[in-house]
């Protein structure tokens, strides 16, 4: 498969990574590992010289691209949003909303701590609150929360922790909580990494491996893609894509609550809607390891004091149906 890419490029200002893994046009569906990019440009105010090293052919008027030389395979976010949608269908059970009442209230307390009260001016609170309703929960216990968190009603102090660790097959995680006791957090986390076969890392070792963004996933069957790409767009998304059954919405952190009011204005629902992690890239695991890292996922998630995991797995949709 040949796609043809006008572009200009300004070797000066312009990584030839960043053209590539930033290029538009590309057919979700499609297998990376089998696309071949042509990229139009103009030569006279582009300096062959700078091509020079690369996996890059200058062909007269075009630069041919194989992405197999570049990309690490797949798209970086269809491990994390088969994660999030099996997320989502769990916390149905009663047993998982019990859990998700705790996980919230504890997020609002401390988002209110952190920011203050006022929805308008603390996104963290808008994005907890949202989640809160999201659940049914009663206004009186949002209101407490808030309360606590902003010292007008005593409560328990809950602090953010935030560790970094790797799961089986090199897997990247981190692992975000809200307690009142982190040494006690600390060692119970790293107690579930060691009996996964998993391992706790220091501070620095994989947060650079993601980025906070965004997410907002919709199922497919609810809404025709250019319609919904219009309303995501205008509404300040950075991006769509398509993943199996879902339309994944990326945007930045601030932009969400926007894009969540745009689409709930058309009626459209949304399966998943959260402010997370993205992985930069992704690592394939399959078979044993597979099923060692989702059971790890799921044991993190399960933690009362662990707010949200995230990973840069990419399982098959097989793989990762048959494990969690």
């Amino acid at each position: 498969m040949i796609i043809t890419v006008p572009v200009v490029w300004d070797a000066h200002r312009t990584r030839l990574i960043d053209l590539i893994r930033t290029a538009p046009y590309v057919p979700p569906s499609l297998p990376w590992r089998n696309i071949r990019y042509v990229f139009i440009i103009d030569v006279c105010t582009t300096n062959t010289n700078d091509f020079k090293g690369t996996n890059v052919e200058i062909l007269t008027t075009t630069i041919n691209v194989s992405l197999e030389k570049v990309s690490k395979g797949g798209s970086v976010m269809s491990g994390h949003s088969k994660w999030a949608s099996i997320k989502h269908k769990k916390a149905a059970t009663d047993a998982k909303r019990g859990a998700a009442f705790t996980k919230v209230i504890r997020e609002i307390t401390a988002a209110a701590k952190d920011g203050g009260g006022n929805i308008e001016t603390n996104i963290r609170l808008r994005a907890a609150i949202s989640r809160a309703k999201e659940i049914n929960m009663q206004k009186s216990n949002i209101d407490n929360a808030i309360k606590k968190g902003t010292g007008e009603i005593p409560g328990i102090v809950y602090e953010t922790a935030m560790f970094e660790g790797y799961a089986p097959g090199g897997v990247a995680i981190l692992v975000e909580t809200l307690t009142d006791n982190k040494n006690r957090t600390t060692a119970e986390v790293r107690n579930l990494l060691n009996k996964k076969n998993g391992s706790l890392a220091g501070a620095g070792s994989t947060a650079w491996m993601f980025t906070k963004k965004g997410l907002i996933l919709v199922e497919k069957n609810k809404v025709k893609e250019d319609a919904l790409m219009d309303i995501v767009l205008e509404a300040g998304a950075e991006d769509m894509k398509s993943e199996g059954d879902l339309y994944e919405i990326t945007c930045e952190p601030a932009a969400h609550e926007g894009i969540k009011t745009a689409l709930k204005a058309k009626d459209i629902p949304l399966q998943t809607a959260e402010i997370t992690m993205i992985p930069n890239s992704t690592i394939k695991v399959q078979g044993a390891e597979a099923k060692q890292v989702i059971e790890l996922m799921e044991s993190l998630e399960d933690h009362e004091d662990v707010q949200s995991v995230y990973a840069n797995f990419d399982i098959s949709d097989e793989e990762l149906q048959k494990a969690s």
